[in-house]
C-alpha cells in the first residue's frame, strides 16, 4: 500500500499550486491574484481534533475566543477535559452538545498517533466513529493535522462558493459536483481547497474556516 502524499513544507504547497495551474487555466489565472497559500499545518492528536469541532458552525472570531478559554484552562488536553465538569466547559464557552462530544472523544481511546499510517478512507472512517465528527471534521483533521495532500471536503460550503465564484457558475455546485469539478486536481485537492478558501476570502472579505 503506497503512502499517503503529505504536504509537510510550503515546497509542497508550491508543487500543488504548480499541478493546478497546469491542469487548469482558471487557476493558472486565480493563483497569482491570491498569493502564497497557507501551510496551515498543525500537531495531530487530540487538541487539533477538539479544535475542529470547536470550530463548528460558529464564526472564525468566536471559534478563536472560545479556543483560547480552553487552552488558558488547559483543556485542549485529553484527560484534563474528560474529567471537567460542565460548568467548566460553559465557562470556556462550550455548547452542551460539544461538551458531550469532547468528553467522549477523549474517553474513547482511539490511537491518534496509528491514524498516521492509515490511507485517507480508513483514517476518516476512524474519525467519524466518534461522537460529534463528521466527514467535514475528519476531513479537516486530515488536512490540517496530518498533511494529507489530496484530501478535499467537497461537503465545505465556503469551497462550494469560491468554486461557483472563481468558475462563473450560476448555481453554487453541491459536494457531488464540486467533487467531480475537483477530479483533476489530484493528488492535490488539498492545496486546492487553500486555494479555493484564499479565493472566499478575497471575493466575500471574510474567512471561510476557523
Amino acid at each position: 500500500m503506497a503512502e499517503p502524499r503529505l504536504i509537510l513544507t510550503q515546497a509542497d504547497i508550491d508543487e500543488g499550486c504548480a499541478h493546478l495551474a497546469a491542469v487548469c487555466p482558471v487557476w493558472a489565472r486565480v493563483l497569482p491574484e491570491l498569493g502564497p497559500l497557507p501551510l496551515r499545518r498543525q500537531p495531530d492528536g487530540f487538541a487539533a481534533m477538539a479544535q475542529a469541532i470547536v470550530g463548528q458552525q460558529v464564526s472564525v472570531a468566536a471559534a478563536a475566543a472560545i479556543w483560547g478559554r480552553l487552552l488558558a484552562a488547559g483543556l485542549h488536553r485529553q484527560q484534563t477535559l474528560r474529567d471537567a465538569d460542565d460548568d467548566t466547559l460553559r465557562a470556556a464557552g462550550l455548547s452542551r452538545p460539544k461538551a458531550r462530544y469532547l468528553r467522549g472523544i477523549a474517553a474513547a481511546g482511539l490511537d491518534w498517533e496509528g491514524l498516521r499510517a492509515l490511507p485517507d478512507d480508513k483514517a476518516i472512517a476512524e474519525l467519524v466513529a466518534l461522537p460529534g465528527i463528521g466527514v467535514w471534521t475528519a476531513e479537516i483533521y486530515l488536512k490540517f493535522a496530518l498533511g494529507r495532500a489530496d484530501v478535499f471536503a467537497a461537503g465545505d460550503l465556503a469551497l462550494q462558493e469560491a468554486a461557483r465564484g472563481m468558475y462563473g457558475l450560476s448555481d453554487r455546485p453541491g459536494p457531488a459536483a464540486l467533487r467531480a469539478m475537483a477530479e483533476p486536481w489530484q493528488p492535490w485537492r488539498a492545496v486546492a481547497a487553500r486555494g479555493l478558501w484564499a479565493y472566499y476570502r478575497w471575493a466575500k472579505g471574510r474567512e471561510g474556516i476557523s
